[in-house]
């Protein structure tokens, strides 16, 4: 599913911000971001234009003042106040035929808001689109499903820390094995994503599996994501483990436990047996408290913020209305300091 970077929704509530005169922090409904806006420039219960951080705009003089920053949006600090995301009134929409105006609309493509993503270079040839029979390694933010924490408030999860790399796909389905970034098929050559292939002989002890299934995990080393971790070499971290012929992701044991048979790390483990409400004490607001339990050093370079965790049902659980119960939660310390 293609990701909506640039939602209508109806605001909520506005706070005043301390010493700040002209400015105004405004939450929506049914969303977990919050946003500095002007004072006095939209009222509770309006219709408005919310775009994600790491959305970028199109270069058009209605978002002139983005150009410096070439038209991204990212995560800033305003009068000590955490501001995600930019609030536009309705007036910049232009003129679609037969397009309703409602809470939830997409209106990413309407605008031409692409997302900001740093590839890592393959030096290689795609060999085609990432395959249908595997979902991509897109986590959704918990400031887009904020209900998940009290829906699903006393499943035991598994939490881990969320890794700064490049993530990456390996499978095997009927005899063929393939390799994959995050959103292409690669063909085989000597670039990143093989290199790893053949240096863990993923190909082989897929096969001695005797199933189809594809591995999934985050690639850091030299040349990625500046190298944050100071790794010597490239390394592969698995995170998620897909059974094609079942169309589901294995539950965690069995994911541990092929991870094991495959002699392939898995990313930092930092809960496994506690529910969202262990992990939040029992907070009245569970989002403030998720998002500041994701802060914190990266287990792999105590030197380093590590980006956030993701959370995940230990027992495998699928959401009617959103799918897979699996979401990350980026630290905001990460956030303000390394980007």
């Amino acid at each position: 599913m293609k990701r909506a970077l640039a939602t209508l929704k109806v605001i909520d509530k506005l706070y005043p911000i301390e010493n700040a005169d002209n400015l105004e922090l405004a939450t929506m409904v049914d969303s977990g971001w919050r946003v500095v806006v002007k004072k006095g420039e939209f009222q509770p219960g309006e219709l408005c234009i919310y775009c994600e951080i790491d959305s970028v705009l199109p270069p058009k003089e209605e978002f002139a003042f983005l150009k410096n920053k070439n038209y991204r949006i990212r995560t800033i600090k305003l009068r000590g106040q955490i501001s995600q995301g930019i609030i536009f009134p309705l007036s910049i929409l232009p003129k679609t035929d037969g397009f309703v105006l409602k809470p939830g609309a997409d209106v990413t493509d309407i605008l031409g808001v692409t997302l900001y993503e740093e590839e890592t270079k393959i030096n290689g040839e795609a060999k085609g689109n990432f395959p249908s029979f595997i979902p991509k390694t897109d986590q959704p933010r918990i400031q887009n499903i904020p209900n998940f924490l009290d829906k699903y408030a006393s499943n035991i999860v598994i939490v881990t820390e969320k890794l700064d790399g490049t993530s990456s796909t390996y499978y095997i389905n009927n005899n063929e094995f393939g390799v994959c970034s995050r959103n292409l098929e690669i063909k085989e050559s000597n670039n990143l994503y093989w290199q790893i292939a053949k240096k863990y002989d993923i190909e082989n002890k897929l096969r001695d599996l005797n199933r189809n299934l594809a591995i999934q995990g985050e690639i850091i080393g030299p040349g990625i994501q500046k190298n944050v971790y100071q790794r010597i070499s490239p390394e592969l971290r698995l995170f998620d483990i897909y059974d094609i012929d079942k169309q589901r992701y294995v539950e965690w044991n069995e994911f541990i436990n092929i991870a094991k048979r495959l002699a392939i790390p898995t990313v930092p483990v930092i809960s496994e047996d506690k529910s969202i409400n262990d992990i939040t004490q029992n907070a009245e607001n569970k989002l403030e408290a998720i998002l500041q339990f994701a802060d914190g050093k990266s287990a792999l370079q105590s030197s380093q913020f590590r980006e956030g965790i993701v959370i995940k049902c230990k027992e495998e659980t699928i959401d009617p209305y959103e799918g897979r119960v699996s979401f990350k939660i980026i630290s905001n310390q990460y956030l303000l300091k390394q980007k």
